[in-house]
């Protein structure tokens, strides 16, 4: 048994490294590091060594297992629907068991170059009746399940897992960052109904829509707040560092620029026009998939929608109901915490590969209560 007192996270973006180390025994002991803004990965894994000697120094304990929360333009969610025959015999755990195993054993198959993150049971539907949850001693003919698998690319997990094994340090669970910020906040919030959050990243657009407790679909998009730089940097010719300085400063003073030229409204439409492309991108992936008339409600998040807030959101054009959530260093860290730490009646959990040491079989699948 662990005699560890913290639990550590690390969220690996493209441009920023954060991590968050919780203190099991005291929720109101923990500690946060994160790295610089950069462009490009040459000081990566020295980014990493700092924040685990910070960490360390912090706790007074060597870290020798994180949980890794990771984004991908090239993550992506399946989602498959199974079926089994019971002829009136009772449900039993054993046989959602083999279907999800079942499922989960296609998704190896056909997506070869991914890892399964996240195995999402999104209803139950037994003799015609749809079930959020398993229900308790019920007897049935028929029953099917609708599930989502949450897949990360292969590649990239595999590339932090050598990275961290450098530093003698094992990855206990891997989470979709976008899908554990986006229900820590809609319970923070509140959120109910349609609601949908776009996790605007360095290089890809996150779509994770909700309806009340269910969630619909993880959409990707392959644009994020590095197209908004370029875009900038192209229109008004201008290396790539500066317009990065304009994007992110764009309501300040703008003396600092050796360019008098440059306007704070043709910055305000270069960056509009590309926030209105993304949220009509995400509209209609949302739209797609949703089961519901109503109308939408969007929350926008991530580092690359923080160069807006609210005070904007009426200069943009779109005609959905629009909010900007602020996020923070210990906002970001605590999601991953909360997910891990915190029941969740939907999701399947794998037990981690370093845990296993019963039967293959046994040990796959554990429910919450």
């Amino acid at each position: 048994m662990s005699n560890k007192n913290f639990q550590t996270f690390f969220d690996c973006g493209s441009s920023k490294i954060r991590a968050g180390t919780f203190n099991t025994n005291d929720n109101d002991e923990a500690f946060y590091f994160e790295s610089e803004f950069f462009t490009d990965k040459s000081n990566f894994e020295l980014n990493i060594q700092k924040i685990i000697a910070s960490l360390e120094k912090s706790t007074n304990e060597y870290i020798d297992g994180i949980n890794l929360m990771i984004d991908s333009p090239k993550m992506l969610s399946v989602s498959i629907s199974l079926s089994k025959k019971l002829d009136g015999f009772k449900l039993k755990q054993t046989n959602i068991q083999f279907l999800v195993q079942e499922a989960k054993q296609q998704i190896m198959k056909y997506y070869i170059n991914h890892n399964i993150a996240h195995i999402i049971i999104n209803n139950y539907k037994i003799d015609g009746i749809d079930y959020s949850y398993l229900p308790d001693e019920i007897k049935c003919n028929f029953i099917s399940l609708d599930i989502i698998f949450i897949c990360l690319p292969t590649d990239l997990v595999l590339y932090l897992k050598n990275i961290f094994s450098k530093f003698n340090i094992l990855i206990d669970q891997i989470i979709c960052s976008s899908y554990a910020k986006s229900i820590n906040y809609k319970d923070n919030l509140n959120l109910n109904g349609n609601v949908s959050f776009i996790d605007v990243g360095f290089n890809k657009t996150s779509i994770i829509s909700f309806l009340n407790d269910k969630i619909l679909s993880l959409d990707i998009l392959s644009v994020g707040g590095n197209h908004i730089t370029k875009d900038i940097s192209q229109i008004l010719e201008i290396d790539l560092k500066n317009a990065e300085q304009l994007k992110c400063n764009f309501d300040q003073n703008l003396n600092h620029l050796d360019n008098e030229d440059i306007s704070i409204e043709t910055l305000q439409k270069i960056i509009f026009a590309r926030t209105e492309e993304i949220l009509e991108l995400s509209a209609k992936s949302i739209i797609s998939n949703s089961y519901s008339s109503d109308k939408l409600k969007m929350v926008l998040m991530g580092d690359g929608s923080k160069i807006l807030d609210n005070q904007y959101k009426n200069k943009i054009a779109f005609y959905n109901e629009i909010d900007f959530l602020e996020e923070t260093l210990e906002d970001i860290c605590r999601s991953g915490f909360k997910f891990i730490t915190e029941l969740n009646n939907k999701e399947v959990v794998v037990i981690p590969k370093r845990q296993l040491k019963q039967g293959f079989f046994e040990k796959l699948f554990h429910f919450f209560k």
